[in-house]
């Protein structure tokens, strides 16, 4: 081989040489680009899971809120219905006829398991100490002791728990 035929082909060798680095480098970069766009579309994705398990608990609470609430306004319009028969039962009392307190308290025992059923739970407030929180005074009595004073001397209107939640307030008398 002659010395310029050496040249020649030490020049095509650098040539080959310097694509290959710059093919190289090209290549490095775009796999530099690529994993950032997939670092960015996997950070994108879980951002969008986490968005859409929000979403889909936020649904399921509004959900059962609905139902609850529901329930409770249906629950709500049968106190009244509650009430008149324990004033039926309180008026009965006093009364011979026992086939008409049979079932006038049939009537209202078997309404109120259905309701205990639902949640529904009375408030005991006679005897008990003043609560705000499930008792609403109507008015104050001289207490017939010393002991009784801030206490739950007579109930006016019954008061009722939906699953914990105060429903209606009983309407109290309290020692003063």
């Amino acid at each position: 081989m002659s010395e310029e035929n050496i040249k020649k082909t030490a020049a095509k060798a650098r040539k080959t040489e310097t694509k290959k680095t710059s093919a190289s480098a090209e290549s490095e970069k775009k796999i530099a680009e690529l994993n950032d766009k997939l670092s960015k579309e996997h950070d994108d994705y879980i951002r969008l899971m986490a968005e859409f398990e929000t979403f889909r608990r936020r649904s399921a609470e509004e959900k059962l809120n609905l139902v609850s609430s529901a329930a409770s306004d249906t629950i709500k319009g049968l106190l009244p219905v509650l009430d008149d028969c324990e004033r039926a039962m309180q008026m009965l009392a006093s009364s011979s006829d026992d086939a008409a307190k049979e079932g006038t308290a049939l009537i209202y025992n078997k309404l109120m398991d259905y309701l205990k059923t639902r949640g529904l739970e009375v408030i005991e407030a006679k005897g008990k100490e003043f609560d705000t929180d499930f008792h609403e005074a109507v008015t104050q009595f001289p207490a017939p002791s010393e002991d009784l004073k801030g206490f739950v001397l007579d109930v006016v209107q019954t008061g009722y728990l939906l699953n914990g939640k105060v429903l209606r307030y009983a309407k109290v008398v309290v020692g003063a």
